[in-house]
C-alpha cells in the first residue's frame, strides 16, 4: 500500500469511527505494527539481530496483507468492509 492509501483509509475511519470502533482500533494496531517495522530496522542492523529482520519485513507488509484479506473476505460475503471504497 502507498502512504496515500494508508492515509485515505485512516481518514475514512476517522470520519466513520463512531459506527466502526472495532475496525478503527484494528487499523490502529496494523499501523502501529507498520511503524514498529520501520523503526526496528536500523536498530536491528546495528545490533546485528539478523533473525528478527523477517519480523520487521512482515510488519512493514502488514497493512497490504490486512487490506487484501479484508477485500477477499468482503468479496466472499463473510465480512463487510465499508472502507474499501477509500482505496
Amino acid at each position: 500500500m502507498t502512504l496515500q492509501q494508508l492515509t485515505q483509509v485512516k481518514h475514512w475511519l476517522i470520519l466513520h469511527g463512531g459506527r466502526h470502533p472495532v475496525e478503527s482500533q484494528a487499523w490502529d494496531l496494523v499501523l502501529t505494527c507498520w511503524v514498529l517495522g520501520w523503526i526496528s530496522v536500523p536498530s536491528l542492523l546495528l545490533l546485528e539481530a539478523w533473525v528478527a529482520l523477517p519480523l520487521s519485513l512482515a510488519a512493514f507488509l502488514l497493512p497490504t496483507w490486512y487490506a487484501r484479506a479484508r477485500r477477499r473476505l468482503h468479496r466472499q460475503g463473510r465480512l463487510r468492509c465499508d472502507w474499501l471504497t477509500a482505496l
